[in-house]
C-alpha cells in the first residue's frame, strides 16, 4: 500500500516536474543557473526536512500521521504551479512541495523497515521504490499526452496534477495501518548525545557514500534540458523521463532482491560504475539517441543504488532510531544535492552541457575511490 501511495503522488509530481524546467526557461525566461538553483534548493529542502520528521517519528513512536501531513501538503501545492507568473512563485511552490516530501519521506522509509523482516529488507525497499518509480514514468507520460492534446499548455497540465495527489492522501488514510511499536523499543529524545552515539561508524560511512553518489548525480532537470538541447520536441521531452523511470522501476525490485543475497559494497560499486558510464555518454553531443542511452543507464544506476542505500541505512541503525537515521542520511544528501545542482547549472551556462556531465563523472570516480578505501561496510 505504501508503494501504491508513493506511485500516485509521483504521478502527480512528475506530471509537473518533467515539464517544469522547460516551463521556467521557455515561458518565464529563466536561465540555466536559475533552473539549477530552484531544483537544487527544492530537492535539498526535501532531504533536509526529513531529518526533523524522522526524529519526530522516533520520539513520538508515530509515523503514519506525519506521512499523511506530508502527502497532503504535496497534493495541495500543485495548483500553485498552474498559477505561477514569475520564477519566485515557482520557487515557493517547489519549496512547499518538497517540504511535504521531506515530512513524509523518513517516516515512510522507517515504516518499511519496521514492517519488513530483516532477511527481506532489500526486496521490501526495492518493491516500494519500484512502485514509486512506476508513478515517475506514468506521470511524464500523462504530461506528454496532455501537452500534445492541449498544444503545449503547461498550466492546464499542472492543474490536472492535483487529482492523483489527492488520491494518494486518501489511499494512505484508508489503506495503510501502522505497525504497533515494539515494547523493547526505547522512547525519548532521539538526538540526545547518548542516542546519537548509537549511530556508529558503519552508519556514517553509508551516509558519506550516499552524499558522494548525490554529488555525481545532480538534479534530473538537467536530463530534461539535455534532451531538449539534442533536438527532442518540447511536447515529447517528458518521454525521456518516462524511459529513465521505466528502466528504474524495472530494475529496482530485482536489485533489491539481489541486495539480500550479495555484498552491498559490490552492488553499490556496480551502480556507481553504471552512473559513470551514464555521465560519459551524456557528455557526448550525439543527438537524441545518445541522450536516450545515457538516460537509460541513469535509470539502471538508480535502480541498483537507491533501495540499496535505504537498506544499508536500515541495517546500520538501531530500530528505535531508524527515522532519525534516515533523516540524517537525507540531510547530508540534501546539502550535496544543492551543491551539485548549483555547480551543474554554473558549468552548463559557462562551459556547456558536456562540462556538467564530465564533472559528474569526476565525482563518481571519487566516490568509487572512497568505497574502495573504506572497505569496512555491512555485507
Amino acid at each position: 500500500m505504501l508503494g501504491f501511495v508513493s506511485m500516485l503522488m509521483d504521478i502527480s509530481s512528475e506530471m509537473i516536474h518533467s515539464l517544469l524546467p522547460l516551463f521556467m526557461v521557455a515561458t518565464l525566461g529563466a536561465s540555466s543557473v536559475a533552473v539549477g538553483a530552484v531544483e537544487g534548493l527544492a530537492e535539498s529542502t526535501a532531504l533536509i526536512v526529513k531529518v526533523f520528521s524522522g526524529v519526530l517519528s522516533d520520539w513520538l513512536g508515530k509515523r503514519k500521521s506525519l506521512a499523511v501531513f506530508g502527502y497532503a501538503l504535496g497534493a495541495l501545492t500543485k495548483p500553485l504551479f498552474a498559477a505561477a507568473a514569475t520564477i519566485d512563485l515557482v520557487l515557493a511552490a517547489r519549496l512547499l512541495d518538497r517540504v511535504g516530501k521531506g515530512v513524509r519521506g523518513a517516516p515512510r522509509d522507517a515504516m518499511v523497515a519496521d514492517m519488513a523482516p530483516p532477511a527481506l529488507r532489500g526486496a521490501a525497499f526495492g518493491l516500494r521504490q519500484s512502485l514509486d518509480t512506476v508513478g515517475a514514468f506514468v506521470g511524464p507520460l500523462i504530461g506528454a499526452g496532455l501537452m500534445l492534446l492541449w498544444v503545449d499548455d503547461f498550466r492546464a497540465v499542472f492543474a490536472v496534477a492535483v487529482i492523483p495527489g489527492l488520491m494518494a492522501v486518501a489511499l494512505l488514510l484508508a489503506g495503510v495501518r501502522e505497525p504497533a511499536p515494539s515494547a523493547a523499543q526505547r522512547r525519548g529524545n532521539p538526538i540526545r548525545a547518548a542516542n546519537l552515539k548509537r549511530l556508529d561508524a558503519a552508519y556514517w560511512r553509508v551516509v558519506g557514500l550516499g552524499a558522494g553518489a548525490t554529488l555525481a548525480r545532480f538534479s534530473e532537470a538537467f536530463l530534461v534540458l539535455r534532451a531538449h538541447q539534442s533536438g527532442v520536441p518540447i511536447a515529447l521531452v517528458p518521454l525521456v523521463m518516462v524511459a529513465m523511470n521505466l528502466v528504474y522501476a524495472a530494475s529496482a525490485y530485482p536489485a533489491g532482491r539481489l541486495a539480500d543475497r550479495i555484498s552491498h559494497r559490490r552492488l553499490l560499486a556496480g551502480g556507481l560504475v553504471v552512473l559513470l558510464a551514464a555521465d560519459l555518454v551524456l557528455a557526448v553531443d550525439g543527438g537524441w539517441g545518445v541522450v536516450v542511452a545515457g538516460v537509460v543507464l541513469w535509470g539502471v544506476h538508480l535502480g541498483m543504488t537507491q533501495g540499496l542505500l535505504a537498506t544499508m541505512v536500515a541495517d546500520t541503525a538501531p530500530a528505535d532510531l531508524r527515522g532519525t537515521a534516515f533523516g540524517f542520511f537525507n540531510l547530508v544528501s540534501g546539502v550535496a544535492m544543492l551543491a551539485a545542482s548549483l555547480l551543474a547549472g554554473l558549468l552548463w551556462d559557462r562551459l556547456g552541457a558536456p562540462a556538467t556531465f564530465y564533472a559528474g563523472a569526476v565525482f563518481c570516480l571519487l566516490t568509487l575511490g572512497g568505497l574502495a578505501w573504506r572497505r569496512r561496510l555491512p555485507a
